[in-house]
């Protein structure tokens, strides 16, 4: 749509309900026509930056942290024992547990990446998950993945949306938990996400879908990566 307003401002406070932005003076609203309020002024700054920063024409697509704030009140906020799940359950069969053989040196920078993060995860979650090999499935204890569960549970609406968007992204519960803390960031995230498809790349080279694919990730990630940087803000 054609942009329609001409000014942009942040109201509210965190003790009264969180903070809105306005469109000259007319609060924005979520898809589902809710108040669009979240509850850091960081995030509501970062949110009112992108609509500052629309030319003409509203193009959604480059508003990713408005979109995570409706993403968190239309949807994670209604279904949230079901998003809590989708999320967790990536704990089950996460990214970091299947590494490979052979060749060697793939191996290598799998566990260079990612043995210190599951190490992170056992230390500061309580969750220690087990290592398996080439396509063989792994049970992972339990408690392991009821402190998961727990670490997921705990969020709010809107970090439980960006850690499901960064999760989604990465295929990895402990990449995301990781990227919410600050043990890691957007950049890191992504090349812990994509060795095997980095490694692929180096040896055959880049086609279209595949490019298109690792920059879908990265936006992502980055798109989380700032709205957790701005819920803490």
């Amino acid at each position: 749509m054609k942009r329609f307003y001409s000014t942009v401002a942040v109201q509210g406070d965190a003790n009264i309900g969180g903070f809105g932005v306005t469109l000259d003076g007319r609060p924005v609203r979520t898809p589902a026509k809710a108040l669009l309020r979240v509850p850091s002024r960081g995030f509501a700054d970062a949110v009112a930056a992108e609509w500052s920063e629309q030319g003409e024409e509203i193009d959604p697509g480059v508003m990713a942290l408005t979109t995570l704030a409706c993403t968190a009140i239309d949807l994670v906020s209604v279904k949230r024992p079901q998003v809590v799940q989708e999320v967790a359950a990536f704990g089950g069969h996460d990214l970091l547990c299947y590494r490979v053989e052979t060749p060697a040196d793939l191996a290598a920078r799998q566990n260079a990446a990612w043995q210190p993060l599951l190490d992170w995860a056992a230390l500061n979650l309580d969750a220690p998950l087990k290592v398996t090999y080439g396509m063989v499935s792994v049970a992972q204890p339990p408690a392991a993945l009821e402190s998961l569960h727990r670490a997921v549970e705990s969020l709010d609406a809107f970090d439980l949306a960006a850690l499901s968007c960064a999760v989604n992204a990465a295929g990895s519960l402990v990449i995301g938990l990781a990227l919410r803390v600050g043990r890691v960031d957007a950049a890191q995230a992504l090349e812990a996400a994509q060795i095997d498809e980095a490694y692929q790349l180096e040896r055959w080279g880049q086609d279209p879908d595949t490019a298109r694919r690792r920059d879908g990730i990265a936006a992502d990630l980055a798109a989380a990566a700032r709205a957790f940087e701005a819920l803490r803000s």
